[in-house]
């Protein structure tokens, strides 16, 4: 195995781009469980974006039209969720679960006559002086808008949670749903809200993989990157910045096993593909001793007349 071809800046800079689509479904998913909301339709609304993302792109011929469409795709799937958990009052779990079998064959058959298909390119920023310093340039300056954008959206989901009225009212909400009915707060409203957003975040995930990552459209190319966002809200203990980090240790034992294998690793390729997974589920599990405190009405049906 020739460790020598794996370039340190090449990989934390495939790093960041790795992270990017889990780190954005992620903070999604963190919103609508902040908000007592459990979808476990992540991965279906990922699908389903990156599939409504790739054909807005490659009818239109431009990627953001295409982002716009994968937000709209994911967020009109969780509105369906929405209708059955907070108008229907239909349990959460089995709803999450028949939503990503549902996006799951709703985006293989949106996709039929797109494989082989390329999508239109989207540039990367070309950041004056500060992309040329040595090591730090390409790392942090040479992506593509979305990661930039991955990022921002973390400063201000953490913002809003922390220091802003409506990041307030959403933490009572997912703390007591019915102290806050009892305020005054439109529970309702803003769980659905929270999973509209939590669903165009998911969407935008997934047009990222078939937009830029891959760029292609395949059938259940999300291969999981749903599931994993979902993990990692719990490995983060329901905040921000911790998100960050595990979507930056996902995507980093991604890339490594990508290079690892193209360095000739003796190891079974089997074994490197599944490394990612495994090591998720290891954190979680070393997490897990810690005892993070889920939001009290996380996954509890709310009923004004309760």
């Amino acid at each position: 195995m020739d460790l020598g071809s794996i370039n340190p800046v090449l990989l934390l800079a495939s790093l960041m781009v790795a992270a990017t689509p889990i780190l954005i479904a992620a903070l999604g998913e963190l919103v609508a469980e902040r908000a007592g909301v459990l979808n476990l339709g992540v991965e279906g609304m990922m699908i389903t974006g990156a599939i409504c993302g790739f054909a807005a792109a490659v009818n239109t011929g431009s990627p953001l039209v295409g982002f716009i469409a994968a937000a709209l795709g994911g967020a009109g799937l969780s509105l369906l969720f929405a209708f059955l958990t907070q108008i229907a009052l239909a349990n959460q779990v089995a709803s999450g679960l028949a939503l990503t079998l549902f996006g799951l064959g709703l985006s293989a058959l949106l996709g039929q006559g797109y494989q082989g298909i390329k999508p239109p390119p989207t540039g990367k920023l070309d950041i004056p002086l500060l992309g040329d310093i040595p090591g730090l340039g390409p790392v942090l300056f040479g992506h593509d808008i979305m990661v930039y954008f991955g990022l921002g959206l973390c400063a201000a989901v953490w913002g809003m949670l922390k220091y802003t009225r409506a990041g307030l009212i959403l933490r009572a909400v997912g703390e007591n749903h019915d102290a806050a009915h009892a305020l005054g707060y439109k529970v309702v409203r803003v769980r659905i809200l929270a999973i509209l957003f939590g669903g165009a975040c998911a969407g935008l995930g997934g047009a990222y993989i078939s937009l830029i990552r891959v760029p292609q459209w395949t059938e259940g190319m999300t291969a999981g990157a749903g599931w994993i966002a979902l993990a990692l809200v719990v490995f983060a203990s329901w905040k921000a910045g911790r998100v960050l980090l595990g979507a930056w240790l996902f995507g980093g034992v991604t890339v490594l096993q990508l290079n690892l294998q193209a360095a000739g690793s003796a190891l079974p390729v089997e074994y490197l593909s599944m490394s990612p997974y495994l090591i998720t589920i290891l954190v979680l599990v070393i997490m897990s001793a810690d005892k993070p405190r889920a939001p009290a009405s996380l996954g509890r049906i709310f009923h004004a007349s309760q």
